[in-house]
């Protein structure tokens, strides 16, 4: 009985493997000839392979269907010259709203926006000091940023050597002989020396108490005032510092990449937030050689006339620096381009429903467009909308991958090898 049972299902296994066997057959008959829906072979051309744009690596020998289910395209011959292009029908781009631009060549004007402080002008700083051994009889300044007049009294001082000039020249007036006169004049240059000026002198004349006054050399603000009234000073001892308001400094903090851009002369224009609705227009006067290691920014001076005293040292600014290069180069719209990771590329149009990526080396940005150092000649034409559903046609076609093998040497429009992939031939 258990012989008779083991040699029945011997016999059921065998069937089973027979049947199996036929419709294997049949399944690998049926996938190797072409299906209804095989892509047409164009009469005349000689087919490379066939293979799936999903995985364009694989070729196969025929045509049908892929292992991964998608209907395989064939490759020809005649065009491997063309194996950079991607196909796209013109149905499609007008559709899809694809909107392009020329690539221009011409100098990239370029504007950015930095921070700025008002400081004072330090060419117009005026530092009044004893020159001699004294005492301040009389302070007519008493606290800092004053503002003051030329000619205007600032301190009284008693000066025995002072006293002495003053007495050996008044002695000399009425002098009539050369030698007299000439150590009249010794007399007034010793005078000059000491720190004492015409007002100076004159006031020393009408004065009963024999002080002398010192007076405003020019307009101003006191700064800084360094004395009291009754203090002894001695001679070299600063009393006062001066500085004048008809015009101000800007410095304004530039970012390393801003700064290696920016000249003497360069415009800027500025704007105070105590201020608004108004403009302050000047040039750069020179870029300072140090640079902030907080902030590795650098400074650049710019002065601003300010005869109406409406800016104040120590106001934030807004400093706007607008340049351009001087060599004209291709430009694009920024939108035009795409990025990844490191890498940059371009959808250059070829007509006919003909694009090609073309990587590209992008510099500088401005007001919408973006400088191309290599990659484009400047008589291109690319896509600045729609660019990146092309891109994803280029990635599915292994076009990027080819692409990418370049990126040590960015290919212009005609050296980018990426195989051909047509758009319509997809189920």
């Amino acid at each position: 009985m258990k012989r008779a049972l083991i040699a029945l299902i011997a016999v059921s296994i065998a069937a089973l493997l027979l049947v199996s066997g036929y419709f294997a057959g049949r399944h690998g008959s049926s996938s190797s000839a072409p299906s209804a829906g095989t892509t047409a072979q164009v009469p005349g051309k000689k087919v490379l392979y066939w293979y799936d744009t999903m995985v364009p690596d694989q070729h196969f020998d025929h045509p049908g269907l892929s292992p991964m289910g998608m209907q395989m395209v064939p490759r020809y011959a005649n065009e491997d010259s063309d194996s950079a292009i991607v196909r796209i029908d013109p149905a499609t781009v007008q559709n899809l709203g694809i909107r392009t631009a020329p690539v221009e060549r011409r100098a990239l004007a370029w504007v950015n926006q930095v921070p700025g402080t008002v400081t004072w002008d330090l060419r117009q700083a005026t530092t009044i000091s004893a020159r001699v051994d004294g005492v301040i009889n009389q302070l007519y300044v008493r606290a800092p940023y004053t503002a003051i007049k030329t000619g205007q009294p600032l301190a009284a001082m008693l000066a025995p050597a002072w006293d002495t000039a003053l007495a050996e020249y008044n002695a000399l007036q009425q002098a009539q002989s050369s030698d007299a006169k000439a150590l009249r004049v010794a007399a007034r240059q010793r005078l000059n020396v000491m720190g004492l000026t015409g007002a100076d002198i004159r006031s020393a004349h009408h004065g009963s108490s024999g002080a002398i006054t010192l007076h405003a050399p020019a307009s101003g603000v006191v700064t800084t005032l360094d004395v009291q009234q009754g203090q002894r000073v001695s001679a070299g001892q600063s009393l006062m510092t001066v500085n004048g308001l008809s015009s101000v400094w800007v410095e304004a903090a530039l970012p390393q990449a801003v700064a290696g851009t920016v000249r003497r002369g360069t415009p800027v224009t500025i704007t105070v937030d105590a201020l608004p609705g108004r403009e302050f227009h000047g040039t750069v006067e020179t870029l300072l050689p140090d640079i902030d290691t907080t902030t590795r920014t650098q400074r650049a001076r710019i002065v601003l006339d300010n005869a109406d005293g409406a800016l104040s040292p120590g106001m934030f600014a807004s400093v706007r620096i607008a340049s351009a290069n001087k060599e004209a180069v291709p430009v694009i719209p920024s939108e035009a381009v795409i990025t990844s990771g490191s890498q940059s590329r371009v959808i250059v149009v070829e007509g006919n429903g003909h694009f090609r990526p073309v990587s590209v080396r992008t510099g500088r940005s401005s007001e919408g467009y973006t400088e191309v150092l290599a990659g484009l000649k400047g008589n291109e034409t690319v896509v600045v909308s729609g660019q990146f559903l092309i891109d994803s046609e280029a990635s599915l076609s292994g076009a990027l991958d080819r692409l990418d093998t370049h990126a040590a040497q960015p290919a212009t429009a005609a050296s980018v090898p990426m195989p051909e992939v047509h758009t319509g031939d997809r189920p």
